[in-house]
């Protein structure tokens, strides 16, 4: 007798629908599994054996086959324990077969018949959702599930009690929807800009950066606050949308990383890998492709401190999702798409001992090992990072001083004020902020008087801007004109704007 049941498996941050074809035929007692399965669902035989027997169900020595459709896409891990159990209990006649095609199964059994948490139960609730049909997992998922509007939700706590409710015996509860608040303008770490001495020109950097979604790099010597200015950027950023907030939490579900008193990503987050990471690791992929540092930053902050230590391959592997927002890795037979939509900042020392620009230590670095150090970061990466802050030490007056600094609530409150205003101006657009504007949208809605077209020609001679460097100091002038609540371009914005595109030639070439 055949059996067959739906599940899912993650593609992306996107489940497909998974057929479990489960036959119980006579023969020498031998249990095979088609359908391309990893390691972990080939020993699943072994873990749902256990379970059905441990359950108080008889498992007959018999030859199975369980067969994973569509057979030429690879599937992976544990979640398809439960369909398979229920499968071969369904081919033995004790489950109802005729409710089998009305649920969405996923679960990992443990020995004893309990079901353990799996990854990607949120794609997996999207997916139930437009199938039209309920998702069955386990408790430990349920809350993080839920998340997905109008998806119906039921969770078990053992295989034993799945089998109860398909005949009809029990029934099986449904999971309160998850309060989506969100967090104060404080993170989580009680991390706040009023704690940051100094610096005001990097904190206005700041503040264009979290306005416009430009990328930043900071260069100064050991101690000046680059790290602490980068990990604070995520409290004055705009508070997750609810799209946001399903999409982030997909990209974290995917790969594990909710926990159970977490269900959701409620913040922006706020990724830090260290400068050994690999070009997969930071990208996504691998045999059975997974999120990288990029898609897990999606909608926050990526922060690469001591950039030029990073290694080139894995520095030039973020052209493309600089560009487009996503980050594209193609197999022989697929092509899957990982969000990587991320605000970039970088910091890193103006030579290998740190003190190049330093006035109160003394650089002991040769000018060859300067230029080699600095020509770790490519003319094309550069050019893709809008605001370059030099950063000098702080002074001792900076710290010892007792004027209050602005604390993040008040960053945040113009961060939303300016994100605001580029809502209203790109309504009907898929553009959110203005870093992403293309040329058609520059020459919209970002016109120049005479005055700064002569400047920005000007500043093109002096520090050779690219055509893409030239379009950036436009887009930033835009923003920090929308900070100011200005409708058109002032000579003065563009003044600023150039001002963090000077290190191009200061240090790069």
């Amino acid at each position: 007798m055949i059996s067959k049941l739906c599940s899912s498996s993650c593609y992306g941050i996107e489940a497909r629908p998974i057929e479990v074809e489960v036959d119980i035929a006579s023969g020498l007692p031998q249990t095979t599994i088609v359908g391309l399965p990893d390691q972990a669902i080939k020993e699943s035989r072994e873990r749902v054996k256990a379970a059905i027997k441990n359950s108080g169900f008889p498992f007959a020595p018999k030859k199975l086959t369980i067969n994973l459709a569509p057979a030429d896409l690879k599937k992976e891990g544990p979640s398809f324990d439960l369909p398979i159990a229920i499968g071969i209990l369904a081919s033995s006649g004790h489950v109802n077969p005729n409710r089998l095609s009305q649920f969405l199964f996923l679960g990992e059994l443990a020995l004893d018949g309990s079901l353990r948490k799996v990854k990607g139960a949120l794609p997996a609730a999207t997916l139930a959702k437009h199938i039209k049909k309920p998702l069955i997992i386990p408790c430990e998922n349920a809350e993080e599930a839920s998340l997905e509007k109008d998806s119906e939700i039921l969770c078990a706590k053992d295989l034993r009690e799945v089998i109860q409710f398909l005949n009809g015996e029990l029934s099986l509860a449904s999971p309160p929807k998850p309060s989506q608040n969100q967090d104060s303008h404080f993170s989580e770490d009680g991390l706040d800009f009023s704690e940051v001495r100094g610096q005001w020109q990097a904190k206005r950097a700041v503040q264009i950066a979290a306005a416009g979604g430009h990328n930043l790099l900071f260069i100064g010597p050991p101690g000046a606050g680059k790290t602490m200015l980068a990990s604070r950027i995520p409290t004055v950023l705009p508070p997750l949308g609810n799209h946001e907030t399903i999409e982030i939490s997909k990209i974290y579900s995917v790969a594990g990383l909710l926990q159970n008193e977490k269900p959701m990503v409620k913040k922006r987050p706020f990724r830090s890998p260290h400068h050994t990471v690999s070009q997969i690791g930071l990208v996504g992929g691998g045999s059975f492709p997974r999120p990288g540092e990029i898609s897990l930053a999606h909608g926050g902050v990526l922060f690469l401190d001591e950039f030029p230590e990073f290694h080139r391959d894995v520095i030039e592997s973020l052209r493309a999702p600089l560009e487009e927002g996503y980050i594209l890795i193609s197999r022989a037979k697929q092509n899957i798409r990982f969000p990587a939509h991320f605000l970039l900042v970088c910091a890193m020392n103006p030579c290998p001992c740190g003190y190049l620009s330093s006035r109160n230590h003394t650089c002991r670095c040769g000018l060859g090992q300067i230029q080699k150090y600095l020509n770790k970061i490519s003319g094309p990466i550069l050019d893709r990072i809008d605001l370059h802050v030099e950063l000098p030490a702080v002074e001792y007056k900076d710290l010892v001083s007792a004027q209050p600094s602005e604390s993040s609530a008040e960053i945040k409150k113009r961060v939303i004020e300016t994100r605001q205003r580029q809502t209203e101006r790109f309504q009907g657009t898929k553009i959110a902020t203005n870093a992403v504007m293309n040329p058609r949208e520059i020459k919209k809605f970002c016109a120049l008087n005479e005055e700064s077209k002569k400047l920005l020609e000007a500043a093109m001679k002096e520090l050779r801007f690219s055509a893409r460097g030239y379009f950036k100091a436009i887009k930033i002038a835009r923003t920090i004109a929308d900070l100011e609540s200005s409708e058109s371009i002032q000579t003065e914005h563009i003044a600023e704007a150039l001002q963090y595109r000077s290190l191009d030639r200061n240090y790069f070439s």
